[in-house]
């Protein structure tokens, strides 16, 4: 028997496509809305099994929506980033008769639980058929296999902390000196890119919110050419990473950071690869790292990882919801919010940033950000600048006013536009 259609509305492109790849690997078939008026066309020409509503949609309220499929007696939860509290949750289900109430962020697998026991009449009893198996899953990351850099690796400063996971939980941090990465030269050219699941664009900040929305444990796999990494995330929280770079492996990294000498590396890398041993371990030997020195510095090569996938600026995404991560033995504490914020400010090139925000346009608050602003460290200068922040001043007056260099300003705004507590007045998104 066919799978059960579902239908997505929510104007957040990444996270209905999160939830819709999801949700399709639990039995069902994703329909995907993101206006209002476009969830009321699908109404009138197909009956699904179930709804997900947001409810504040760019065109109107979900409300409507739902009112629409209450007549048509689809059932239905609602989602929502604004509308919070037991008494949201208590009206949406009396007044307009959502089965479910999720606040963003919520655990994808909350609501596929909640959606399991959801069946429309011609649904009941029957079995949720499996989706086929993708082919690319074994083979659309071969991390075994290094490659040179395509293009200029750009320099970062990682701050000297370090937080670990256990099961999700924060067991310890380590303090040390920040750390400068050098940036490396290119070394090979381009390749052809195999197809994948969407173009990066400017989208990564939006994937990363996506899992955190979802609270949804898996992989987010970025290629560009031949170069592929993965940052893994538990519980919406990335957590770890990988990648094929051969300048981002371990020795290489404490090179760039000039935690050891090139003789140093090239040396102990031949006896690690001859004797079949890790690289970490011969240095702990040599005593060129302690023990502790190798956690911090494994963690600030994850952190690294990560924060390079900023400097793209294009590029394809996959996504994948295993848990590898759960077999890592040393795992990183990232909040979503400040890794968005600090790869934006650091690894955004000016001219990027004056493609994404002119000196006309206005911003204002918005009306549903994907992040509170207590989960945002800013500066002492950033948070005099908010306020400002209401419509009535071009970003050109918001740079004159703050006495920073454009770069920076806008650096900060658009990260402020990344989490979405900021949007262009009139709401357009990029």
């Amino acid at each position: 028997m066919s799978r059960p259609k579902i239908l997505l509305v929510d104007d957040n492109t990444e996270l209905v496509n999160l939830l819709a790849r999801y949700l399709e690997s639990e039995g069902w078939a994703p329909v995907t809305a993101g206006r209002g008026k476009q969830a009321l066309d699908i109404l009138a020409v197909e009956r699904p099994a179930a709804a997900v509503v947001d409810i504040l949609l760019p065109d109107m309220m979900g409300y409507d929506v739902a009112q629409a499929l209450r007549r048509a007696d689809v059932p239905f939860v609602f989602m929502t980033g604004v509308f919070k509290g037991a008494r949201a949750a208590a009206e949406a289900r009396a007044k307009h008769g959502a089965l479910g109430y999720f606040e963003k962020p919520f655990e994808a697998k909350r609501l596929a639980e909640a959606l399991a026991s959801i069946k429309a009449a011609d649904a009941v009893a029957a079995p949720l058929e499996a989706p086929p198996p993708s082919p690319t899953d074994d083979a659309d990351f071969d991390v075994e296999v290094a490659v040179e850099t395509e293009e200029t690796l750009p320099g970062m400063e990682l701050t000297g902390k370090v937080a670990f996971t256990e099961g999700g939980v924060v067991q310890g941090v380590l303090h040390g000196k920040p750390v400068a990465a050098a940036p490396v030269k290119p070394g090979s050219p381009r390749v052809a890119m195999p197809a994948s699941q969407g173009r990066l664009g400017e989208q990564l900040p939006d994937l990363i919110t996506a899992f955190y929305q979802a609270q949804q444990t898996g992989e987010l796999t970025v290629q560009k050419g031949k170069v592929k990494k993965t940052i893994f995330f538990e519980g919406g929280r990335p957590c770890f990473a990988i990648s094929n770079l051969l300048n981002d492996r371990f020795g290489h990294f404490l090179v760039r950071v000039g935690k050891i000498t090139p003789p140093q590396f090239e040396a102990l890398g031949t006896e690690a690869k001859n004797t079949k041993r890790r690289l970490g371990d011969l240095l702990v030997e040599r005593g060129l790292l302690k023990d502790a020195e190798r956690l911090y510095y494994l963690a600030q090569q994850l952190k690294a990882i990560i924060y390079s996938v900023f400097a793209w600026e294009e590029g394809d995404y996959r996504l994948h919801f295993t848990d590898k991560a759960a077999l890592e033995l040393v795992k990183i504490d990232l909040h979503p919010a400040n890794l968005i914020v600090r790869g934006v400010k650091k690894l955004y090139k000016p001219e990027r940033l004056r493609r994404l925000i002119a000196p006309e346009d206005y911003l204002v608050p918005s009306p549903q950000p994907a992040y509170d602003l207590y989960d945002v460290e800013v500066e002492k200068w950033e948070a005099e600048l908010l306020p400002l922040v209401d419509g009535n001043r071009p970003a050109a007056e918001l740079v004159a006013r703050s006495g920073r260099p454009a770069h920076v300003v806008g650096g900060f705004l658009y990260s402020m536009m990344a989490l979405h507590i900021l949007e262009r007045r009139g709401g357009r998104r990029d």
